[in-house]
């Protein structure tokens, strides 16, 4: 009874303390998700802008109806990009290179990162120094040219791959992640067992790596998606072009000359068809990588920061 007591008369002394740091916290909080309100819609609007404008018509485009919601909806701007045989053969140009790059390019990080991770590796310190020193400098834009042209691989598919097959940032990353996730204790135990190390990486350690290989394939599927100036340099053949080529070639090489159009409407419907395919193929052209996030960010997040704790 008299703990009860003095249980009580405590929290009636520290009511109007705590009553007062509550309304404070409330003011902060109010602040806090207003901030973050403003952040949401600054960076929401032009995506939903962009996704509205695809479905709406073509007037509605030009004359700035478009805010919010689709105007007049319709999908002649996704009618005219599929339609279109250059942006369906971009697409699965790109698709391949996504393919089979990301394939190879997680491949070979996993292969030069867990070597690296060993303390037994012998001359890891100076590979590693090497791989750093190619990350810094580079031979210029000339020589690199010149190596895939040496090596045969201009004009084909293999040029949009081999040559960035690698990134050092992503090997430093995934050696950081192998040293502070697989103990050495647990390599010990496995070639007491009379594991190899090929058997170890490859029912051990990948099983045990899915964090860092979602991170891996999240980042290089971005890249050889987006990467146009690789074939901007190497490639002539228009049937071997990705995605992001052709629409620059549309979106920015394909203006209207006013001066072939005779007919003012004409000339309003192609303007009009024209800004309605911008919004159109900016949507198609995302869709694949938006698609392959959300399997892999539950991963993401947790790779990422598991991998960036040493150096």
């Amino acid at each position: 009874m008299v703990n009860a007591e003095q249980t009580l008369s405590l929290e009636r002394r520290t009511s109007p303390t705590r009553v007062l740091e509550s309304r404070i916290d409330r003011v902060y909080l109010f602040f806090v998700y207003l901030f973050l309100v403003i952040c949401l819609v600054i960076v929401a609007y032009p995506l939903i802008y962009i996704v509205s404008s695809s479905f709406s018509s073509s007037s509605a485009v030009i004359s700035g109806k478009v805010w919010l919601l689709p105007v007049e909806p319709t999908l002649r701007g996704y009618k005219a990009v599929f339609q279109n045989p250059q942006i369906l053969t971009g697409y699965g140009n790109s698709l391949f290179y996504l393919f089979f790059g990301t394939l190879l390019s997680v491949s070979l990080t996993i292969t030069a990162a867990y070597p690296l991770s060993r303390k037994n590796f012998y001359g890891r310190n100076v590979i590693t120094a090497l791989f750093v020193f190619t990350m810094l400098f580079s031979g210029g834009l000339i020589p690199y040219y010149l190596t895939v042209k040496g090596l045969g691989m201009l004009d084909t598919r293999w040029a949009m791959i081999i040559p960035g097959a690698i990134s050092v940032w992503q090997v430093i990353l995934a050696r950081t992640f192998f040293q502070t996730s697989i103990p050495s204790e647990l390599t010990e135990a496995a070639h007491l067992d009379g594991c190899s190390d090929f058997k170890f990486l490859m029912q051990i350690v990948i099983p045990l790596s899915k964090p860092i290989i979602a991170v891996l394939v999240l980042m290089y599927a971005i890249g050889y998606w987006n990467s146009y100036f690789e074939a901007l340099i190497f490639l002539k053949s228009a049937k071997l072009y990705p995605l992001q080529l052709i629409l620059r070639n549309i979106l920015i090489l394909n203006s209207i000359d006013p001066t072939m159009v005779k007919d003012v409407r004409e000339l309003a419907e192609r303007q009009g068809l024209k800004e309605l395919l911008k919004y159109s193929l900016i949507v198609v052209a995302s869709a694949p990588v938006l698609i392959l996030y959300p399997f892999v960010q539950k991963h993401f997040v947790k790779g990422l920061l598991i991998g960036s704790l040493k150096g």
